[in-house]
């Protein structure tokens, strides 16, 4: 079976001079048609019909066969139904072979995938009742006409929404497939009619305009980012809440999230947020990386072993690791790590509090001039899953004190908090659990209970006097929350005794220019700008590292 795809391309075009000739993200526009037909599993000859002497040259240089068009078919008004029928016909008598299928490419559509192509081929092949397929995309608009009249009247019975109007589909000029029937009787619409539905926006362009050519230059630039997430009851959101943070910012490239067989809570977080997110389904994850195929891959999943580094590298992702400190890091392009110290310096490693990603609700938000003198209201805050329950251990060790001396205590809880139930007893908390505005809830506080985690730069970001509880041996390795940046740190908080809380707490209440002390040294970071600096540091990466994934 022999299927034949052939190019037309005019050497001059009205909208756009030269368009099949311009460089299209650093090929001529006339290379990605050609690409595309070669590497369908199903075109067995590909041929660009032109009267120009640089196309049909480079359509050689490209792997396409060369036919110069004759003169009297390459006029302005002249339509493709003859150019394609002359080419099909002086290919069939020069290779000797009969063409079952005639596939006319239009190189203005230089974002058609091989897969769409082919997936529509194989539809026509299994239909031997269709004459004809046309590329269409459903685009159906509130649209208006003229009657006989010149009035204006609707194209429509009721007035709906997008989405509910009947479907209408417009041809986008990405191909026609026609069978050689309808070729041998000079025309390439036959009379039983299919269409083939192009369901991704991107490849039903068809470059007409600047604008169009612009888009496309976009298109072509945008790459698949993909974060790999781990967040669970163990080591709690914090990964999740990182990345959707930076994800929120990146607004020119394709964004999805992959978590692994037990990350549960991080899959429901950031599903809630609304983008593409995939669980693990095989035994190793790099399984499930390869299908999605991302460009770049942002982890933000613990520590990294280097066989799953390397994994990746041979495989060819480019890479960028958050909070990193495992053996995986030196194999990463980028390591950015806002909350460790590092002992080595590496050129790729940007650490320390400047690059820590402050949401802009913290940014943004209206901050106290002054510190009170009396202690009016606590916030206790112990991330997304306080697996050690210290919000119970700090409620236990204060709220007596509070009650008797009208101290109001709120309480953030998480998404994965479980013990919900042994806060019970402490009738007067106010309970705030899994927020989205939790600076309005910070902002009005006096002092803060919170582990040691990324709530410690939120909590300085406002300037808020805050007393550190670590939930874990790894808390305590995180060097901002120590007393040069404000913070009274306990260390691991499950040996913390309910005395020293308390007596540590009251000392602060008592002593006002303390904790001014503690705000002035917490606002004197920079932390304002510390998530431009990761997102610049992204597309810096994505721009040096620019690869190829069209085809």
């Amino acid at each position: 079976m022999s299927i034949l795809a052939v190019i037309p391309a005019r050497g001059q075009s009205k909208g756009i001079p030269r368009k099949n000739l311009r460089l299209l993200g650093g090929f001529p526009l006339i290379y990605y048609s050609i690409r595309t037909a070669l590497a369908s599993s199903h075109i067995s000859t590909v041929v660009v019909s032109s009267e120009d002497d640089e196309i049909l040259a480079l359509a050689k240089k490209f792997g396409a066969i060369p036919l110069r068009r004759p003169t009297e078919l390459s006029g302005d008004f002249v339509t493709l139904d003859p150019v394609i029928i002359d080419a099909a016909n002086r290919m069939a008598e020069s290779s000797q072979q009969d063409f079952e299928l005639v596939v006319t490419m239009q190189p203005t559509s230089p974002l058609l995938s091989v897969e769409t192509l082919d997936q529509a081929i194989e539809q026509m092949l299994t239909r031997e009742d269709v004459d004809t397929m046309l590329s269409v995309q459903n685009d159906p608009h509130l649209s208006w006409k003229t009657d006989e009249n010149g009035k204006y009247v609707p194209n429509y019975v009721e007035r709906l929404n997008r989405q509910q109007l009947p479907a209408e589909f417009r041809e986008t000029g990405s191909f026609l497939i026609t069978r050689s029937r309808c070729i041998a009787q000079g025309k390439r619409l036959g009379n039983e009619i299919d269409l083939f539905e192009i369901s991704s926006r991107q490849e039903a362009i068809d470059i007409d305009t600047f604008e169009d050519w612009n888009l496309c230059e976009y298109l072509l630039r945008r790459k698949h980012i993909l974060f790999v997430v781990s967040g669970y009851h163990d080591i709690g959101l914090g990964h999740a809440y990182n990345t959707v943070l930076i994800a929120n910012d990146i607004l020119d490239h394709q964004i999805s999230f992959l978590v692994d067989n037990k990350s549960d809570l991080a899959y429901e977080y950031i599903s809630k947020r609304n983008y593409p997110v995939y669980q693990q389904q095989g035994a190793d994850i790099l399984d499930d990386i390869t299908t999605l195929a991302p460009d770049i891959i942002i982890n933000d999943c613990l520590n990294t072993d280097a066989d799953y580094m390397r994994g990746l590298r041979s495989k060819g992702f480019v890479t960028i690791n958050f909070e990193d400190l495992g053996e995986g890091a030196k194999l990463a392009d980028v390591v950015v790590n806002a909350m460790y110290p590092e002992n080595e310096v590496y050129d790729n490693h940007f650490y320390g509090p400047s690059y820590f990603c402050v949401r802009d609700e913290f940014i943004f938000s209206d901050k106290r001039k002054e510190v009170r003198q009396d202690v009016q209201q606590v916030l206790l805050t112990f991330g997304g899953v306080d697996p050690e329950n210290l919000t119970f251990k700090v409620l236990s060790s204060i709220y007596s004190y509070c009650q008797k001396n009208s101290i109001a205590i709120r309480a953030v809880l998480g998404l994965g908090y479980r013990k919900k139930q042994s806060l019970e007893a402490f009738e007067d908390v106010e309970i705030h659990q899994d927020v989205s505005n939790i600076s309005d809830l910070m902002v009005d506080a006096d002092i803060a209970f919170t582990s040691a985690g990324r709530t410690t730069f939120e909590v300085a970001s406002l300037g808020i006097p805050t007393i550190v509880l670590c939930q874990n041996e790894r808390e305590t390795t995180h060097f901002f929350a120590d007393a040069q940046n404000g913070f009274i740190n306990f260390g691991l908080g499950k040996n913390v005794t309910n005395e020293q809380i308390l007596s540590t707490f009251t000392a602060l209440l008592d002593d006002q220019s303390r904790r001014a002390y503690m705000r002035s040294l917490m606002l004197n970071n920079d932390l304002a700008t510390g998530k431009k600096r990761v997102v610049d540091i992204i597309k810096r990466t994505i721009r040096k590292n620019d690869v190829d994934r069209s085809f």
